[in-house]
């Protein structure tokens, strides 16, 4: 790992630890490193719900990578399943906001799963601020909140309250999410 690298490790080492979000360290031979962290920040113990993110560097490059995927529950998998075209209008209206909101994306369509990422470039002179880093972490969080509103449009009178209630991971209230 170079001295550049390395500082930018800790650097937003303790950018995740200033916030309490700083889960684990990823190990992966072709980043000079990665963190697993949630968000949003949160009270210990209260019960709100939060996202997994990564942020990783690849190796030999000048840019890291905020990253959230989501596979999508199986109730709402029988609900776009019922619609003849529902699963790909749902995809595509994705795809179009990510594109919108200048996100890069990947969606393994058959299994149900997708990613939103976003990069920031840095350079040695100008390591990532922490307002900067904060902002990509916001735009694919918020993103992905929107994903979920987007897919309970979609799925909208398909579903019934018993299906969430089998859900393991299914939590009524503010900041749920719709996926396990």
């Amino acid at each position: 790992m170079t001295n550049d690298a390395q500082n930018l490790e800790t650097l937003i080492r303790e950018y995740l630890l200033d916030e309490g979000l700083l889960r684990k360290r990823i190990e992966d031979e072709n980043l000079e490193f990665g963190y697993q962290f949630v968000f949003p920040p949160v009270k210990e113990g209260s019960g709100q719900k939060v996202q997994n993110l990564v942020v990783y560097q690849p190796k030999k490059k000048d840019l890291i990578i905020i990253s959230i995927g989501t596979q999508i529950s199986k109730p709402h998998i029988e609900a776009l399943e019922e619609g003849k075209e529902r699963k790909i209008r749902f995809f595509v209206e994705l795809k179009k906001l990510l594109l919108f909101k200048d996100l890069y994306f990947r969606f393994d369509i058959n299994n149900y799963r997708y990613e939103i990422s976003d990069q920031i470039f840095f350079s040695k002179e100008k390591l990532i601020s922490k307002n900067k880093f904060f902002d990509s972490v916001r735009k694919v969080f918020n993103i992905q909140a929107y994903s979920n509103l987007l897919l309970l449009e979609f799925c909208s009178g398909k579903i019934n309250q018993e299906d969430f209630e089998k859900t393991e991971k299914f939590e009524p209230g503010p900041g749920f999410s719709l996926y396990s």
